[in-house]
Parts: structure tokens; sequence; C-alpha cells
């Protein structure tokens, strides 16, 4: 009773704040001590009952067990109104203290401090705990689910009309089927005043009631544009419907989409409500389908370091020349890589670096750079590297045109003319592997780049030059789907009459990737000592002679007995000796 004046004034001010904004991570978190104790039911402990900000009446009951040094939201509260703070779960091999955590451990361990419940992991202590307390009567479990009413309704013009009608006698009445779609009027006016524009236009929102005939007005909000992007992937499969949202066999045929590549920012937002409409919409008889997307890329962001000067702000690249300013000539400051952005200026004009080195190097630079779902950083210096390695296939194709124009395989092939031809397989196998759904377009072009040293580094043209021409139309080939223009101009040079891009994927040859020679990693009780190579089928008295012989393995055998070989075929040799 004492306590009631300040929990009820600790009410009202939560009742004043943002219901979204106090349940954030980064949001203060408040609280008063009613005075009042629970008892724990597993341990019999008392525990205090505080009234606090973060916690929402309409998720569960409405009142959480805190465990602070598992939930920062409770770590934080604890630390703040100095509560006592028990560890109840610890990662493998490591002891937390309450005294010296800085922040809650949130991750995976065993249960400590928990009685009967002592060293089960925490995932399989939930499903037992939750087991015990229904045993014993003391609760049973229930499904919380996290979700918040959505506002779909938006004051802008740009948006699909709410068909909903406000009538003084009959409320709030939906427009008839007959009457839909409402369109938005052409000729509204944008002033930027604020509120919706259709608010200001009276002739979109003055009607008439549908069930009385009354005047009454129309809803000028328009819905979220999330309402149209939730659903838009389904149209793809039947554009020119219009017996009803979608077809469902055209849909059920196409759909779910194979891969889905978006932005991290659309991740929980976009794809959750992509989620919940194809789920509705299943519900209601429209899809077969339960789920949207099969797989998911999340693309990183592209970044660049921020130019500033102390008196015009952030700057352009092109604004800075020898570390300073072009307006005022103060010396520049450079800060770290962040996204590209037009507010800081950190942006490169795609019409620029085009004109300068071409669009083919400008993706092959983007492609290559990272992998697809890391932030790339960009760099002058890189791109001029993408630049030169272009030239460089352009070289080596057009320097042996004469060459390779006409060139006819002949079997069989030895030497360095077989190796050409294995690495020029093991690059189809490769960078096959790395795109065909992993998306490695980094290491595929990378693979590419070694198959061009390889070219460069054949001395046996002029006796296979078929071999050759194998190397370099692979290379343009697998080059085309990176740098399609140079491709094209390059697969013509070479003497074909259709395009590069009707050709079919390339194709490895298993045979042409046999090795000749492998290499075999030698120990010496368990210890690396050395390498050989050794023919590809050599058996393993050969294998075990070669590696015994091999110098960098003997003078480690010197003076030793040697009780043992074992041989790992195609990998190992492990001499065991004392």
């Amino acid at each position: 009773k004492e306590r009631r004046a300040e929990v009820e004034a600790f009410i009202q001010k939560v009742r004043r704040q943002d219901k979204n904004q106090r349940t954030s991570d980064d949001y203060e978190k408040e609280g008063v001590f009613t005075g009042g104790y629970c008892i724990n039911p597993l341990t019999g402990s008392r525990m205090p009952v505080y009234v606090a900000n973060f916690v929402l009446m309409d998720y569960g009951t409405g009142a959480v067990m805190a465990v602070p040094t598992h939930d920062q939201r409770d770590f934080d509260f604890a630390r703040k109104y100095d509560l006592p703070m028990v560890v109840v779960i610890e990662p493998e091999g490591q002891e937390l203290s309450p005294e010296k955590m800085t922040e809650a451990w949130t991750g995976e361990g065993k249960l400590v401090n928990s009685d009967q419940f002592n060293g089960i992991d925490n995932e399989s202590a939930k499903e037992k705990i939750a087991d015990f307390l229904e045993q014993q009567n003391l609760g049973r479990k229930t499904i919380n689910y996290r979700l918040r009413d959505w506002g779909v309704s938006r004051q802008r013009y740009w948006g699909t009309p709410i068909p909903v009608i406000y009538c003084e006698k009959c409320g709030t009445v939906p427009v008839p089927r007959e009457q839909l779609p409402v369109v938005l009027p052409t000729d509204v006016e944008l002033s930027g005043e604020g509120g919706s524009p259709l608010a200001r236009h009276e002739a979109f929102y003055r009607t008439e009631c549908p069930k009385c005939g009354a005047e009454a007005r129309r809803e000028t909000d328009t819905f979220d544009t999330f309402v149209e992007s939730s659903w838009y992937f389904l149209r793809y499969a039947c554009a020119g419907y219009a017996e009803a949202p979608v077809e469902r066999d055209s849909v059920d045929y196409w759909l779910p989409v194979d891969q889905y590549i978006g932005g991290i920012e659309h991740a929980v937002m976009h794809l959750l409500y992509a989620r919940f409409f194809t789920k509705v919409l299943r519900d209601l008889g429209f899809v077969g389908l339960d789920e949207p997307f099969e797989n998911l890329l999340t693309q990183g962001m592209v970044c660049m370091e921020t130019l500033s000067c102390p008196e015009h702000g952030w700057l352009y690249p092109e604004e800075v020349q020898d570390g300073k300013c072009c307006k005022c000539g103060s010396v520049a400051k450079t800060g770290r890589n962040e996204k590209m952005s037009k507010s800081k200026k950190n942006v490169i004009d795609p019409d620029t670096l085009i004109s300068t080195y071409g669009a083919d190097t400008a993706r092959l630079f983007i492609l290559f750079a990272a992998p697809p779902e890391k932030d790339l950083e960009w760099s002058d210096q890189a791109v001029e590297g993408c630049s030169r390695f272009l030239n460089r296939v352009w070289r080596a194709v057009y320097d042996n045109l004469d060459l390779v124009r006409q060139a006819v395989a002949t079997e069989p092939v030895e030497g360095a003319a077989r190796d050409l031809r294995r690495v020029t397989h093991r690059t189809i196998k490769k960078v096959t592997e790395d795109i065909d759904g992993r998306f490695h377009f980094n290491t595929a072009i990378a693979a590419v780049m070694e198959l061009v040293n390889a070219v460069y580094g054949f001395d046996e043209k002029q006796k296979y030059p078929w071999v050759l021409r194998e190397a370099l139309e692979t290379i343009v080939r697998l080059l085309a789907p990176f740098v399609p223009h140079v491709s094209e101009e390059l697969w013509a040079c070479l003497g074909n009459e259709t395009t590069v891009e009707q050709q079919g994927w390339p194709a490895w040859d298993p045979e042409a990737l046999v090795e000749d020679e492998i290499t075999i990693v030698v120990q010496v009780n368990g210890k690396v000592r050395g390498k050989v190579s050794v023919a590809a089928d050599a058996d393993e008295e050969q294998v075990r002679e070669t590696a015994l012989a091999s110098p960098n393995v003997s003078r480690f055998l010197e003076g030793v007995t040697v009780r043992k070989v074992i041989v790992i075929p195609g990998r190992l040799v492990n001499v065991v000796a004392n």
C-alpha cells in the first residue's frame, strides 16, 4: 500500500511512452518495486516484483520471469536497480561470474545452479523444465506468438486506395465488389503541405454510401506499399489474369520462387509479410504453395571511404586533389569505409566509370572484389586491375588468332599440352560448382585468371594449337556471364558464327582431370617432414621407396630404426621410427 502512489505514477508515465520504442534494445529500461514478492515454484526462493516499461501486457500473460545473466534487457535492468543475479547457463569450458559480466550470456551452454537440471544443455532443458512443471501441476506449456498489430494505412497519394467509405448513418462500409477497384485521381495536387493529398481532393473523397445512398466520405489513406510487395511475385505467373488475384494452376506450377536475391534490410519486414500473405492466400484457397521462396541470398553493401573538410563538410572524391579540398585548400579528412550514400558523397558516378573502363570492367570488379553476401570495399586500384586482366584476355586471343582459328583436335596429347587441358577442364569444373547454387563469383573468376596464366605459360602451342584454342574458348565461355560484351567480341574473333550466349555451358572431361603425378605428404612419427611427387598410378611399394629416399625425410631417419611405414594411398606416408 505504501508504494501504490509511486507505482501508479510510474504506470501513467509509461502509458505516455511509445510501445514499440520502449521494447527496443537501446531504450532506457525503467521500473519500480511494488513491495511485493512471488515464490519461484522450482527453488522456493522469494523474488521481488517490479513494474517495468519493457514488459508488454499483450505478450504472454503480461508478466515475465527475469533472467538477468542471460537476457540483455533483464541484465541492464538488474544492473540499474542493483538486483541479485545468478548464472544458470555456462558455455563449454568457461565459468561465468555475475560480478565480472559486462553483458548477458545469450549463447548456448549447460545448466548450472539448477538442481536436478544441472549439466543439461539449455535447449533440452527448456523442454524438461516445462515437462516437470506440468507433472507437478505448477504450470502448463503455451505458445506465445510475437506478433504485433500492423498499421497498413499511409497518408500519401502513392499507394493502393483503401476501399472503405464512412457514412454518418451506416458507419464504416466496404466499397461494393462491383465498384472495385478504387482508382487514384490523376489531377491530384502534390503541395507538400503534409497529410494525404487525397484528403484535399474533394472529387475523390466525396461520394455516396453504398447502403443508404446518403452523402459519405471515402477513406483518403492508402495502403502501405508493403501490402503490394508482399504478393507481387505471384502475379509473374499469371500477369494477364483478371478474374481473381491469382490463377492458382499457374502459380502452383511456377512457384515457389527458386532463388530470391535482396538486401538484408528486407529480411525482417518484406520477407516476413510475404510469408504471411502466402499463407493467408493458401488458407483461402487461392494458392496451393506453403512457402513463397526456397532460397535466399542477401547481398552485401558497396562501401567506400568518406572524405570531408572542416568548412565544406562531406566531399565527393573528385572534389579532393593531392589530399586537399578543391574548394578551400584545407586538408581533407579521410574517414572509414561506409555504405555508399549520396548524403556522405562517398559515391562513384557509374557513367564516368563506364566511360573510362567499360561496363564489363565495372561488372567484373563488383563480382570479383568480394563474395556477394559480404560488403564490398571500393578500390580504384582493384578496378584498374580488372581492366588489366580483361586486356590480358584480349591479347591472349588476338595474339594467337592466326594459329588457333583453323586448329583441329588431334590425339593423343602429352607433356605441357596435357597439363593445359587438365587446367582447362579443372577450371570448368571449379567455375560450374562455384556458380551453381553457391554464388561464389569471386572464386570462379579467380579460377579463370589461373587458366589465363596457364595459357600464357603454354610453350607447345605450335605443336598443339587445338589445345590452346580449347583453353581460349573455355575462357571466353566461362567469362561470358560476367563480361558479356568482351566475350561476344572475342567469340566472334575466334571464327564462331553463332553468339556465345547461344552456346551450351561447357562440360568438363573427367579423363582430362586425371593427374599424371600426385603430391604425397611424408611424416616421421606424426610430424610433417616433406612432400614427394609420385606417378598417379604408383603402387604402395613405389610410394614407400620414394618417400624414404627423399632428402628432406632421410635426414630425420639418420641414427634411428624404421619400425613401420604406413601408406595412405593418394594422401600420406607416415614413417614410425625410434
